[in-house]
């Protein structure tokens, strides 16, 4: 999403949002080097947690909440004594949902805690992004800049970014430590095919920036000459997230490549698209596709195909740290929707992906990207080798960013990229299982409280001792939505699915 303004003015905000950036070097010498569990942050240090979904897709108030409240694994960092979290929602969250988080935190109090989290809230319970709502209530703006102590030593942590969440730095008058919405198409899917190819990076056979369905019919009848035996093809519009935005096309049965008729066939063979998601109409989707462009490549299909994913930072110091790989749990009418993942990712091909996403990261960082972001990857087992595609970029926060921070703040530790392993600072091995989409109409009858009572009665709490068990997030949403998300942490994969298991088999059997 776009700011409205004129370009003088865009040149105007980028030169302030400039100069704030730079104080991010000075504060990253305070928190950039403190892993939780290691070195504490010694001075003052504010955060202020933006978690606006600022995407073109509609969302009622209660799944937005629910998104809003995801970021709350942020609370965990309150066990620093001098971190100051000011935590931003279109509504107040309820009182039993920050205890919950609170609650898990090791080595301070809730009262102390407590004095250290600032919520602010517009109290808008309408369906557009939350920092729209905010960049429109100036008053409330300056209140949250009274809420932090010196703005020297503070920083903005977005979802995601776009210009909205760069003006929004710029009113408050604090730096963003997130990519610079400059750097937006570097996400887009077009825009990581060509940064793939530029950098060396094995991705599927396709084409990008497709803005018509000239350029569609002409993409594919490419395709089919340089590989005959093409079968099934992929269209994504360009900002699409999570598999939505996404269509799968059969080719079969249409007429040899190149021959008279393949155009004309192509044509109408676009009706046949099968949509991710189940009210989307050929009409609506072609124009989305026109107005924000997309591209098509060849499905990947195997007998042994995953969805795995690695997880990077880059420093305001230009630094590329490989955070995580995982194996994405992947849903919808022919999986490509995004329901959870399982930590870390199969080390038979981890470490071989998070060699390849190291290209596309020290190629940001050679950019001026920073933050965190993600690439995902098909990755399928042919006769003697695993063979892997990078598939596309998020360049932002998304759904295996929370799961792992969880385990990082909670645990300390750290991810070894070589083995493709996460060891606490004690030297224990830990797995997860992770989900946003435990759902059922059944679950609607359940209350927060009813679900923290649960993972107490049945012992599946978070044991700091052990460091495993259950820590629940999109918690408000069960009894509007009957949907909610969990990171089940165990000792080994199959203790975090059993773990992961018996909280969804206590939950059914409440709910029923």
């Amino acid at each position: 999403m776009q700011s409205e303004y004129s370009k003088k003015e865009q040149a105007e905000l980028y030169k302030n949002f400039d100069v704030l950036q730079e104080k991010l070097l000075p504060i990253w010498e305070q928190i950039g080097r403190s892993d939780p569990g290691g070195d504490f942050i010694e001075e003052e240090n504010t955060m202020v947690v933006l978690p606006s979904l600022t995407v073109d897709m509609e969302f009622d108030f209660a799944a937005q909440q629910a998104y809003e409240e995801r970021m709350l694994f942020m609370l965990f960092l309150l066990r620093q004594p001098h971190v100051r979290i000011i935590y931003l929602t279109s509504a107040p969250i309820q009182q039993d949902i920050i205890d919950y988080y609170l609650d898990i935190l090791p080595s301070v109090t809730i009262t102390n805690a407590r004095k250290r989290l600032i919520q602010i809230s517009p109290n808008d319970l309408s369906d557009r992004p939350l920092v729209t709502k905010l960049l429109e209530r100036p008053k409330l703006i300056e209140q949250i800049r009274d809420a932090v102590p010196n703005l020297d030593m503070a920083h903005l942590v977005p979802f995601l970014t776009t210009d909205l969440e760069r003006d929004f730095a710029v009113q408050l008058g604090i730096p963003m430590y997130a990519a610079d919405p400059r750097f937006f198409a570097f996400g887009t899917k077009s825009g990581c095919r060509q940064i793939f190819a530029e950098e060396g990076v094995q991705h599927a056979q396709g084409a990008e920036n497709i803005y018509t369905k000239d350029d569609l019919v002409q993409a594919l009848s490419e395709m089919r000459a340089q590989k005959p035996e093409i079968e099934k093809v992929i269209i994504k519009h360009n900002d699409g997230v999570s598999g939505y935005g996404n269509a799968t096309l059969d080719l079969a049965g249409l007429p040899a490549p190149k021959s008279a008729g393949e155009r004309v066939a192509l044509a109408e063979h676009l009706k046949e698209l099968q949509f991710e998601l189940a009210d989307v109409s050929y009409d609506w989707y072609m124009e989305q596709l026109e107005e924000k462009g997309g591209i098509v490549e060849e499905l990947i299909d195997g007998d042994s195909v995953f969805s795995p994913s690695v997880q990077l930072r880059i420093s305001p110091l230009g630094e590329v740290e490989l955070l995580s790989t995982h194996d994405q749990i992947l849903g919808g009418p022919s999986g490509q929707v995004y329901m959870g993942a399982r930590f870390p990712a199969n080390p038979e091909y981890g470490p071989m992906i998070t060699r390849e996403a190291e290209k596309v990261g020290k190629r940001f960082a050679k950019e001026g990207v920073i933050g965190r972001f993600a690439l995902d990857f098909i990755v399928l087992r042919s006769r003697w080798r695993w063979e892997q595609y990078a598939i596309e970029v998020n360049l932002r926060k998304g759904g295996t960013t929370h799961p792992y921070l969880t385990l990082l703040f909670l645990t300390g530790g750290k991810f070894d990229a070589d083995l493709g392993l996460y060891k606490t600072l004690q030297g224990h091995t830990k797995y997860y299982v992770a989900t946003d989409a435990l759902k059922s109409k059944a679950f609607k009858k359940l209350t927060s409280q009813e679900l923290f009572d649960l993972v107490s009665i049945h012992r599946l709490h978070f044991d700091h001792t052990r460091h495993t068990g259950i820590v629940l997030h999109m918690i408000s949403s069960v009894s509007t939505l009957g949907k909610l998300g969990l990171t089940a942490i165990g000792d080994s994969p199959e203790h975090a699915q059993e773990i992961y298991q018996k909280f969804v088999d206590v939950l059914e059997e409440a709910a029923s």
